[in-house]
């Protein structure tokens, strides 16, 4: 099982993750790319910690969207949101050149990460990037998205993520962020989880109801009271159930 983050979700003096614990627990790395968060040194940052840790990164693209976080849903035109992933990918592919590393996989963020579980257009769009830039490159995004099947139509290699921290819909979507209970707290019961879905066996969904979560990758948001506290009982608790941690990108090359 990958254990992944989103991490470099800063911007000038004000910090947010802290991807120095992070990346000491976690298997990969979604690293902003500037548009929802980050600038040019966070990243560079970010990148090369990653690389000297190991740590597998990826490229966390969204919205243009510095003042909402990339949390608000934007009517791109499709062309435009190609360019603008294209634009993003390419900022991290240069610093994880002169870190020694590559770009591992692509995984949208926020309000895009939602958007694209249902919105074709736009689902194609980010599916036309990434296929642009590498007709090889992993995506990591929501089990039964619009976004996984169109990659997977496109040759890509497609896996499937689960939150840690997040709690579900029935329908296995996750509860929007404006509604109470959200976003879980408890390291305890989200390792217990984490356990359940390293194993394929139902969670619990908001209205009490069972659903199974199919997962290559678990993320801890970076931006979570506590994230490494949370992460790093997730993956204690993992390993002393016997559960392998490795990032899933290096299963696609």
């Amino acid at each position: 099982m990958d254990l992944n983050s989103d991490l470099a979700e800063g911007f000038g003096r004000w910090e947010l993750t802290d991807d120095e614990a992070l990346l000491g627990i976690v298997t990969s790395a979604n690293v902003a790319c500037g548009y929802h968060a980050g600038d040019a040194t966070v990243l560079r940052r970010a990148v090369d910690l990653a690389a000297a840790r190991g740590v597998a990164v990826g490229a966390h693209v969204g919205y243009r969207d510095l003042p909402g976080f990339g949390r608000r849903f934007i009517d791109v035109p499709p062309a435009e949101l190609t360019d603008d992933v294209v634009y993003q990918m390419g900022a991290l592919a240069g610093f994880a050149r002169i870190a020694g590393t590559d770009i591992r996989y692509v995984k949208p963020h926020g309000a895009l990460y939602n958007a694209i579980v249902h919105h074709e257009e736009q689902a194609a769009a980010v599916v036309a990037a990434v296929r642009a830039f590498d007709p090889a490159m992993p995506v990591l995004g929501l089990p039964g998205s619009r976004f996984l099947a169109l990659a997977a139509d496109a040759g890509l290699p497609v896996f499937q993520e689960a939150f840690a921290d997040r709690a579900y819909t029935p329908e296995g979507t996750l509860v929007s962020r404006r509604e109470p209970g959200a976003v879980l707290h408890d390291p305890a019961a989200i390792a217990d989880r984490c356990v359940r879905i390293a194993r394929g066996e139902p969670i619990e969904a908001a209205d009490g109801s069972s659903i199974v979560v199919r997962a290559d990758s678990i993320c801890v948001h970076g931006d979570s009271p506590d994230a490494v506290g949370i992460a790093r009982a997730v993956r204690d608790r993992l390993a002393a159930e016997g559960v392998e941690l490795g990032s899933f990108s290096a299963r696609a090359r």
